[in-house]
Parts: C-alpha cells; sequence; structure tokens
C-alpha cells in the first residue's frame, strides 16, 4: 500500500498561483501512474490531471487545461499540481492518488488516495 500526503493548500485570491505537493512512500513510486481530483461541497470527486510513470505522458480536464501542471520528481517520491489562474470554481478538497499500470481519470482506477488538502479560491 503506498501512503501520500498532500500539502501546499490554501486561501488565494482569484487569478493567484498555489502549487499542491504529493508525497509517497510506501511503494515503488517510479513505477506508480499519480493523479490529482479534487471534490467540491455537494459534488462529486473529480478528475484534475495525471502523469505517467516517467513524467512523459500528462493528462487534463478540459477545466483546468492550459492554467495546471502535473510534474512529478522521482528521486523525491513527490508529485506537483501548479495551479495557475485560478478562479472561486477551482475551490475545493484536492487530492492525490496512485495506482500501478497506466493512468486513469475516474476515481475506481486508483487504488491509494491521500487525506486532501483544501483550496479555497475567493476574494
Amino acid at each position: 500500500q503506498v501512503q501520500l500526503v498532500e500539502s501546499g493548500g490554501g486561501l488565494v485570491q482569484p487569478g493567484g498561483s498555489l502549487r499542491l505537493s504529493c508525497a509517497a512512500s510506501g511503494g515503488t513510486f517510479s513505477r506508480l501512474a499519480m493523479g490529482w481530483f479534487r471534490q467540491a461541497p455537494g459534488k462529486e470527486r473529480e478528475f484534475v490531471a495525471a502523469i505517467m510513470w516517467g513524467g512523459g505522458s500528462t493528462y487534463y480536464a478540459d477545466s483546468v487545461k492550459g492554467r495546471f501542471t502535473i510534474s512529478r520528481d522521482n528521486a523525491q517520491n513527490t508529485v506537483y499540481l501548479q495551479m495557475n489562474s485560478l478562479e472561486p470554481r477551482d475551490t475545493a478538497i484536492y487530492y492525490c492518488a496512485a495506482k500501478y499500470g497506466t493512468v486513469g481519470k475516474i476515481v475506481p482506477h486508483y487504488d491509494d488516495w491521500g487525506q486532501g488538502t483544501q483550496v479555497t479560491v475567493s476574494s
């Protein structure tokens, strides 16, 4: 089982930026596909971005394309989500997820989850 710990959330004004981090332990990080999901109050958890083991392939939800960037550092067992041009609709709890094999874009694809970090975009 892989343990995941997110950090970097907070309160930011519209148009601002945040960088989320997710530190992994207990697995072979370089073989894990990693994903970011988010869940707003009263809504289902939704896919945000994903990255393959080597970092060469990335995937994004249409709602964040051009604003968010997912990356990973296999030496540090960490995946990042750089979020720019944040909007109030980005307000949610952001979760990191891991799975062996190829990336997935839905919740059931992933085996291990972090506890989440709150992102609030408000003036």
